[in-house]
């Protein structure tokens, strides 16, 4: 049978076995492809989008490295110094920049390459408040035909509206410091008129500049070298402040005329925060002046070399509080045409710095210091309100360094009679027990004695209460046996001597050893051996037993302001500090300024309570003892003043031969407890007696 051949394969056959072929192929390539793909790992990574390169350009905007960023128009190294000449004026403010959007802008119909434009949320951390500045900027990104983006370089990144010519400038502007408010909201710290008075090198030429220094410096009675050299290393065309004088300081009221007579030196009428006059609680309140190199450089970013700060005392440790917050005027500065213009940018007021409280009272602080203004020697008093802790008066002679009447530490001499005399009433004597009084003894080979001029008539066996009055060494001596020296410790502690916390400044409340020699703790009953005290420290003591218990002396009023800043927690012994140049005298002489960053080494605000309390019966005894010492002892001389009692002092310090002495009066009146040491004197009741008298006829508060 002849073969027929079949139909003829349509179109569509021939096509589907071809497609199919195909098919499988391309799908053993790729499943080929993914099993190398598989074993090597090496695929590569997708190519950049515009998000990511808009994160990257956002993150080196903040750290202000742009070298990774791949630009049109600049380079990543040109970019990055761009940046940082446009903000080097506030590098040191904090910077965040974000992306806030990302939005194509690529033109509809063209062949153009695609385009968007990222949107970047700028904020800088002007302030410690919420008062950020913060603005938002374009930057325009393109795709490459690498396919990798590319941002278009431009300064309005930086600031919307900023040319290439354009730097941003800031400057700082204080608020006004604080006051410091003594005793019922007295100013003794703040705001007063003053004259400026220095050489304007820019009136005169150098060599007259140094002859107008000598002349204006013997003027103003300070060091005409000293000036001199200053005026001569400072700027062609600076003016160089000699000092700042209240405008009633005798040195400058009414004579300003004979300043201007020397060429080239004004009076620049002014206001700068002051004491009443220069030497009010000087070593207390502390100084302001303008800030030093270190300080700057030691405050974390918180001061800047323009500003006024506190350079010692109560101004220095409570800076940040007193001087509040700084407002700030940032610029966008450039030139148009040749000629320099600016627009603002950002404005923030100052925050006034908050005033601080003391309990100084004024009138007791002057009486204070005319009483001691003729002392030759250093000499310190203080005066303490036994009701309330209250220090209204802490003053040193113009003789004394630093802040001796809080920080000073000396053997406190007969006046820590009081002390012993606690510890022995503890010990089962009364004010009348019998005690003896020989010229000399001796404690394990070594000899004590009375004081010279002691009254014959008052040795061998006598009271107690006469032993403390007429201050017999050896009395007091004789009992060591009776008392050790841990009880005589917890004695001290009593009457708030010789315990440990911050007062909100420097100070010193007394120190005595828990253990000791024989020799040291028999020295240790008439205040000598490794017994230290300062007058803040005696006048404690003389304030407790007023009071019947425990007094903590108080000069900072800590408010609660205050204690939110956490400014009372700084350090009460900062150490000081100093510019390494000649400064210009303020008039107003204080301490070495001290770091406003040194490390703080806090004590507790308040000090532990004593380990035996004194008792109502014990402090009776003792103001009762007291009493005799001015009615028929050594504070006889205190007794046309109305004092209730009162105990003198003295110590033998210093290798002499005799040694010299310290000199101490302590004494109440009414609700006053008042305490005199000078570092060298007689007796306390011819040296003493004398200071703490004319301060209690100065001064009835």
């Amino acid at each position: 049978m002849p073969h027929r051949p079949g139909p003829r394969p349509t179109a569509r056959h021939t096509a589907r076995r071809p497609l199919r072929t195909v098919r499988a192929a391309v799908a053993g390539i790729v499943a080929l492809g993914l099993a190398l793909t598989g074993c090597t790992g090496s695929a590569e990574p997708p190519p950049p989008t515009p998000e990511s390169t808009a994160a990257a350009l956002a993150a080196g905007l903040t750290s202000g490295d742009l070298s990774r960023m791949p630009f049109d128009g600049s380079t990543p190294e040109a970019a990055t110094a761009a940046l940082g000449t446009v903000v080097a004026a506030i590098k040191d403010i904090s910077r965040t920049v974000t992306v806030v959007k990302v939005v194509d802008k690529t033109s509809a119909g063209t062949n153009a390459a695609r385009t968007v434009a990222a949107t970047l949320q700028w904020t800088w951390d002007v302030s410690p408040t919420d008062a950020d500045w913060s603005y938002t900027t374009e930057a325009k990104l393109v795709l490459n035909p690498d396919k990798t983006w590319h941002v278009q370089w431009s300064p309005t990144m930086i600031e919307p509206k900023l040319d290439a010519t354009e730097r941003f400038t800031v400057e700082r502007v204080q608020g006004r410091r604080g006051e410091i408010l003594g005793a019922g909201g007295e100013v003794l710290a703040g705001q007063r008129d003053v004259y400026q008075v220095g050489i304007d090198k820019g009136r005169v030429s150098a060599a007259e500049a140094s002859t107008s220094a000598a002349a204006l410096a013997t003027l103003m009675g300070i060091d005409p070298t000293a000036y001199t050299q200053t005026v001569a290393a400072s700027g062609a065309k600076q003016f160089v402040v000699a000092i700042t004088l209240r405008t009633t300081d005798p040195r400058i009221a009414g004579k300003t005329a004979a300043v201007q007579a020397i060429p080239g030196a004004v009076a620049i009428s002014g206001t700068a925060t002051l004491g009443p006059t220069a030497t009010f609680a000087r070593a207390i309140l502390g100084t302001v002046g303008p800030a030093t190199a270190e300080i700057v450089q030691r405050s974390g970013g918180r001061i800047s070399a323009t500003d006024t700060v506190g350079l010692s005392g109560l101004q220095q440790r409570y800076d940040g509080y007193l001087s509040g917050t700084p407002g700030l005027k940032i610029k966008a500065t450039g030139t148009t045409g040749g000629t320099a213009v600016s627009r603002p940018l950002f404005s923030q007021d100052p925050i006034p710095g908050k005033p601080l409280s003391i309990t100084l009272d004024l009138l007791a602080q002057e009486a204070a210091e005319e009483s001691l203004a003729a002392s030759s020697v250093p000499a310190t008093l203080v005066a303490i309100r036994p009701s309330t802790g209250e220090v209204v008066a802490a003053a040193n002679s113009p003789t004394a360094q630093g802040a001796l009447a809080t920080t000073g530490r000396a053997a406190p001499g007969s006046t820590f009679k009081i002390v012993s005399s606690l510890a022995l009433l503890r010990a089962g004597l009364t004010p009348d027990s019998p005690v003896q009084c020989t010229p000399t003894t001796v404690v394990d080979g070594r000899s004590f004695k009375n004081y010279d001029d002691y009254p014959a008539d008052r040795i061998g066996t006598i009271s107690l209460r006469h032993a403390l009055a007429n201050s017999c060494n050896t009395a007091f001596i004789s009992q060591h046996a009776t008392v050790d020296q841990n009880a005589l410790a917890d004695a001290a502690a009593a009457l708030g001597f010789g315990v440990d916390f911050d007062l909100g400044l420097p100070a010193f409340v007394g120190s005595i050893p828990r253990t000791a020699t024989a020799t040291e703790h028999a020295a240790s009953f008439i205040g000598q051996a490794k017994v230290e005290a300062s007058a803040l420290a005696m006048a404690t003591v003389v304030a407790s037993i007023v009071k019947g218990s425990a007094v903590v002396p108080r000069i900072v009023e800590r408010t609660a302001d205050l204690r939110a800043t956490g400014a009372s927690s700084a350090n009460p012994a900062a150490t000081s500090v100093s510019s390494g140049s000649a400064a210009p005298s303020t008039g107003d002489s204080g301490s070495a300024a001290p770091s406003p960053s040194a490390p703080a080494s806090v004590a507790p605000t308040a000090p532990p309570a004593p380990a035996v309390p004194l008792t109502a019966a014990e402090a009776e005894a003792l103001r009762s003892m007291m009493g005799s010492v001015v009615t028929e002892g050594s504070g006889r001389v205190l007794a046309d003043v109305g004092v209730g009692g009162a105990k003198t002092g003295t110590a033998e310090y210093g290798a002499d031969s005799p040694p010299q002495t310290h000199a101490w009066m302590v004494a109440s009146k009414g609700d006053l407890a008042v305490a005199v040491y000078v570092e060298t004197g007689q007796s306390g009741s011819r040296t003493a007696a004398p200071l703490l008298k004319a301060f209690l006829q100065r001064w009835t508060g």
